[in-house]
């Protein structure tokens, strides 16, 4: 009896190895089965057929086609008025389907349009970080109910300021995933306007998609990070806690009066040895813009030397002290470069303006090579040899127009490459950096699309940004950690967020420090600008926060103790397109808790936490996925049988924390580091005897 199971176990799997996606055309719809699918993909139908719109008419695909196939293809071939044809071709690849929507004799094509059938549990996720699209503050919007399921949402991809990674992909519980390939806008409607339908246009003369399927979530996620990588993977030490500041004043004395005799920028300066008394590691440091000279400290790759006194030793002196300096750039340029630049044509045709900005700014055209290597040797290249170990490029979607009447060197309209203007800013700061660094750079954009974590990692752009005077609000965290599981989909699996929301105006305590146990477990874990200040000099009581200080060192040393860890599946993440932070569906796709559960996932595959976003709150239900044993990394002698979901005490301080059963990674007396942190930070460092010891008197 058990040879007979096992043999039909073993005819099972086989017929699923070699079984494939298959299409037909049938009542005016494409059908898309295969062994994976929950049930049949319906593409198109009578009554929602697919179209193709010039700027002239609508043309809608409704009446019979000519149909011809092959072994592994269908054409369907629409024959219009004057000689206008319109070919769907579908060409099958094992498991996934090519799709192209061409059209012959037809001029000035504006957009295409297509359906999917959608069921009534059907779950959509991928498309963008941003939880929801429009104006970005609707993402940490009080109102704002949508998680990492799109269901009912309607979008744009088009990369916009500031929360600013978009990739035309998304999965389906159904088990199929659909990428739109190349850089034009287009739309989703995800059963919004019709309950068991998702509508999708896109721009351009025409469109190519790949229709994949697959076993679950994962290998789908996989398969497209593959595609559009695969990702780099930056040096060991990108995934050590970062520590910046939006400005860098260079001030007379300290934030506690004590006068500055270093040589160097005082708020840098007060930051590496506070950090130091602290005992808080960091692994780089960046420097944000203003820090050249001219009237937006962005002048021709100039130091300005008042804010940023002897900066070339500086940069040693960070160096020296086995940390890596890195610095704000952006997509344009001011100064003579600018007026260079635009005598040479090097620029983008109708750059947009900014209404807050009264002096000129030249943007880059990276489509035309001399234009970049021009920029690449006469600026990057300049701050590189100086010991700058990468850059946080900034603003590459924000000048750049949208239209259709300008066109870039390489002749596309900027409506076509504006979407493709990060990656193209991004690779040109990659090529220099790599012909000088070698692999030991890392580049940080806020903006990507499709192929561009091919050269970079990514921050979450200005997440909680919020108006003079308010504080970040607690959804701004929750937008974040939509934001990290978001992108582990769509093909950026190295993120991080600015910890605390991106505010210079006031930070919420709470928030910051729930933020700063979050960040903890993100690829990236980046410290600042909070207030453009040290947590010991904060603008509202408690000023000198002996919490805050505690809880950022506790998370940074456990964030320290996972750099090989992190380090290790970024790796992976290369190989395989397996994302580093894992939504739970990811890997237990059969149990419905893990769809529902957005705040829990997995760090790798052996580390499970659950952020929590809301104030106020000394409880958090987690839920351990079943078919392991999970150990609560607080309390180590407690081990759980998953398939529950429990009730956990969290005290400010702590974020749920359990280990995968097995797994041979240990965090240590967690409980022990943070009253060690309390009793560190509850001292206040001597400034001047710090800097006497660093610099003499």
């Amino acid at each position: 009896m058990k040879r007979i199971v096992l043999l039909l176990t073993i005819l099972s799997l086989a017929s699923c190895v070699f079984a494939k996606a298959e299409v037909e055309y049938k009542d005016s719809s494409f059908i898309v089965t295969s062994p994976h699918l929950k049930q049949p993909l319906s593409i198109g139908s009578r009554k929602i057929p697919m179209f193709l719109q010039t700027r002239k008419e609508k043309f809608f695909l409704k009446d019979e086609p000519v149909i011809t196939r092959d072994k592994n293809s269908l054409t369907a071939v629409w024959d219009l008025t004057g000689g206008k044809k319109v070919t769907v071709g579908f060409v099958v690849n094992k498991d996934s389907v090519n799709i192209d929507l061409k059209a012959v004799g037809v001029d000035d094509i504006y957009k295409w349009g297509f359906s999917l059938d959608a069921t009534e549990n059907e779950y959509f996720t991928g498309l963008m970080e941003r939880v929801v699209d429009g104006e970005q503050d609707l993402s940490w919007a009080p109102q704002t109910r949508t998680a990492m399921n799109l269901k009912g949402e309607y979008l744009t991809t088009v990369v916009k300021p500031t929360v600013s990674l978009y990739c035309p992909f998304y999965i389906s519980s159904r088990n199929y995933s659909l990428f739109v390939e190349g850089t034009w806008p287009g739309t989703y409607d995800f059963c919004r306007d019709n309950p068991g339908l998702v509508k999708i246009t896109f721009e351009g003369p025409s469109v190519s998609m790949i229709l994949n399927t697959a076993a679950g979530p994962a290998e789908l996620i996989q398969a497209h990070s593959l595609n559009v990588g695969p990702t780099i993977v930056p040096p060991k030490w990108a995934f050590g806690p970062w520590r910046w500041r939006n400005n860098h004043v260079h001030r007379e004395t300290y934030y506690d009066g004590t006068k500055v005799t270093a040589p160097y920028n005082s708020e840098t300066v007060e930051d590496f040895l506070m950090m130091k008394a602290f005992d808080i590691p960091m692994s780089i440091y960046w420097v944000d813009r203003p820090w050249a000279k001219g009237p937006r400290g962005y002048d021709d790759f100039e130091w300005d030397p008042v804010r940023f006194p002897n900066a070339v030793e500086m940069i040693k002196w960070i160096n020296d002290k086995d940390v890596k300096f890195v610095l704000w750039i952006g997509p344009w340029i001011m100064g003579d470069m600018a007026i260079e630049a635009k005598e040479k044509g090097y620029t983008v045709q109708g750059q947009l303006s900014d209404p807050r900005d009264q002096h000129y700014r030249a943007l880059i055209d990276y489509t035309n090579p001399e234009a970049v290597t021009w920029w690449q040797e006469k600026g990057l290249a300049k701050v590189l040899n100086q010991g700058v170990r990468g850059f946080k490029l900034d603003r590459a979607e924000q000048l750049v127009p949208n239209d259709y009447e300008n066109k870039a060197f390489d002749s596309r309209t900027s409506r076509e490459y504006h979407n493709d203007y990060p990656r193209l800013y991004t690779k040109a700061t990659y090529d220099i950096s790599k012909k000088i660094c070698g692999d030991d750079f890392v580049l940080l954009p806020r903006a990507g699309y499709s192929n561009s974590s091919r050269y970079a990692i990514f921050w979450g752009g200005d997440i909680g940004a919020t108006k003079k005077g308010c504080k970040v609000v607690p959804e701004a965290l929750r937008a974040a950690i939509i934001a990290l599981l978001r992108s582990s989909v769509i093909g950026f699996p190295i993120w991080g967020s600015d910890t605390g929301g991106y505010s210079s105006n006031f930070i919420d305590h709470e928030v910051t420090a729930r933020w700063l146990a979050f960040s903890c477990f993100c690829p990236v874990m980046e410290v600042g600008p909070i207030e453009d200040r040290g947590f010991w000099s904060l603008k509202e009581e408690p000023a000198y926060d002996t919490k805050l200080i505690a809880i950022w060192r506790l998370y940074s040393k456990i964030h320290t103790e996972l750099i090989d860890y992190s380090y290790e599946y970024a790796k992976e993440a290369r190989k395989t397109g397996m994302p580093i932070a894992r939504p739970l569906f990811i890997l237990y796709p059969e149990q419905k808790e893990a769809w529902n559960d957005w705040k829990t996932y997995m760090y790798g595959p052996d580390i499970l936490v659950s952020a929590i976003w809301r104030k106020g709150k000394t409880q958090h239900p987690v839920y351990l996925p079943a078919g392991e044993e999970w150990i609560d990394a607080w309390n180590t002698d407690k081990v759980y049988t998953g398939g529950q979901t429990l009730l956990v005490d969290t005290p400010l301080h702590k974020i749920p924390i359990f280990i995968r059963k097995g797994a041979k990674i240990k965090l240590g007396d967690l409980n022990k580091l943070y009253e060690e942190s309390m009793k560190i930070a509850s001292v206040r460092p001597d400034l001047k005897k710090l800097q006497e010891l660093e610099f003499g008197k």
